[in-house]
């Protein structure tokens, strides 16, 4: 059932469905529609109440998808002078003709040789082809130094994977032993990408956001809070 509320002056519309769960639980999802559950002894009253204790957050969070959206919408047209980041760093797009197709870059500039500069379809590969690489090659070096913390305490070292994530920055399959990361992590900072991985190795000992968990992951990283900020003031994804 679609309701209607209004928060902090904004309408919000959100799909109310009666289940069997304990808890009032709001999902929102990455095409910004909002989800709510609730049993059937819960007056609609107080699920409306909970959401307008929850406004900033769910106001925030749609604001955060709206602009992954906006942010999608924008392709990169891979032509000399566009920005790029890693590792928090801007960089300048340079773009060569050469032999082979290939992409460097010396902190200030990224160079990408193509044989057809006008071939946008595949510079759009090397470019994504690249930053898998850079991707893979810093994740893995963070695992390995982080790994160790983890390791007294019974965890394995984990199959790790990278790929394109909508709205996440991570995830963890404790039961499979394997961390997900999103490839466009590496576009970040190096203290948020310690974070993230820090994060996704503490669900091997809890694998939900209870108090347990971020007692843990304080303990494994005081700072993490200041960390997550920059992750989110710096980037379009919502973690």
């Amino acid at each position: 059932m679609i309701s209607e509320i209004i928060l902090n002056g904004q309408k919000i519309n959100y799909d109310f469905q009666r289940k069997n769960v304990k808890n009032i639980n709001i999902r929102i999802k990455a095409d910004q529609t909002v989800y709510v559950s609730a049993n059937n002894t819960i007056p609609k009253e107080a699920v409306e109440e909970l959401l307008r204790a929850k406004s900033e957050y769910i106001i925030g969070a749609l604001k955060k998808y709206g602009e992954i959206a906006e942010y999608a919408a924008k392709h990169k047209q891979y032509v000399d002078g566009e920005t790029f980041f890693y590792l928090g760093h801007e960089l300048r797009l340079k773009v060569c003709q050469g032999k082979k197709n290939t992409v460097s870059s010396d902190g200030k500039y990224l160079t990408l040789t193509i044989k057809d500069p006008c071939d946008l379809a595949m510079k759009k590969r090397c470019m994504d082809k690249w930053y898998k690489l850079q991707c893979k090659a810093v994740i893995s070096s963070v695992c390995k130094t982080i790994y160790p913390k983890f390791r007294k305490y019974g965890v394995d070292y984990p199959d790790l994977k990278f790929r394109n994530m909508v709205s996440r920055w991570g995830s963890c399959q404790p039961k499979r032993g394997s961390l997900t990361f999103n490839i466009a992590l590496v576009e970040s900072p190096m203290a948020c990408i310690e974070y993230v991985v820090t994060h996704e190795f503490t669900h091997f000992l809890h694998p939900n956001h209870s108090k347990e968990f971020y007692k843990t992951l304080s303990m494994f990283m005081p700072d993490w809070r200041e960390r997550k900020n920059i992750l989110e003031k710096s980037n379009t994804y919502l973690y």
